[in-house]
């Protein structure tokens, strides 16, 4: 059994479909405080910041997994939208480009910390005008770095994919997986 440090419904499936027992412990952590050079070293400090959070709330009885996701596209970092226009503004960005998809993930139990930096990049097709807006109305974007789905809405216009889409879903299992103490 592991505690998924996180409120991620897309995590727990990733660890449902890989049929780990975890248990979901959610707990907030304020994003906009770290300070950072890059995407690397930003999604990196989240997630530490993230594991120091979960153990100021809850005790280390079980390993537990926390983790962070960003999106690259021309240059910017998107992060999670705050509403529907900023959503749309970001895909709109990614609609027709290469972007890059980074998760940071830390797996910690008392035998053992494991901390993975990927990344994956996606080329998408041009999304179409229809199609955007029914994914933005039925607010499935919520959530998600860059407001991006690529086990979803984006999954159509995938032309090129280099990397997990583990990773690019927010938790990269495949990497996880050789350290897991599931005993």
């Amino acid at each position: 059994m592991i505690a998924l440090g996180s409120s991620s419904s897309t995590r727990a499936k990733i660890l449902k479909d890989t049929k780990i027992a975890f248990i979901q412990r959610a707990f907030d952590f304020d994003e906009n405080i770290v300070k950072y050079e890059n995407a690397y070293d930003l999604i990196y400090k989240i997630a530490k910041g993230k594991a120091a959070r979960y153990l100021e709330i809850y005790p280390l009885d079980m390993p537990f997994i926390v983790a962070d996701t960003v999106v690259i596209a021309d240059g910017r970092i998107l992060g999670k939208a705050h509403d529907i226009n900023e959503a749309r503004d970001m895909l709109y960005v990614q609609s027709g480009s290469i972007i890059s998809i980074i998760t940071c993930m830390i797996y910690k139990s008392l035998k053992l910390e494991f901390t993975d930096l990927s990344a994956a990049s996606y080329e998408f097709d041009k999304f179409k005008s229809g199609d955007l807006e029914t994914y933005l109305e039925g607010g499935e974007w919520q959530g998600k770095a860059g407001a991006c789905m690529v086990e979803g809405f984006c999954k159509p216009y995938i032309k090129s994919v280099h990397g997990l889409e583990s990773t690019a879903m927010g938790l990269s299992i495949e990497k996880l997986l050789p350290f897991l103490e599931l005993k």
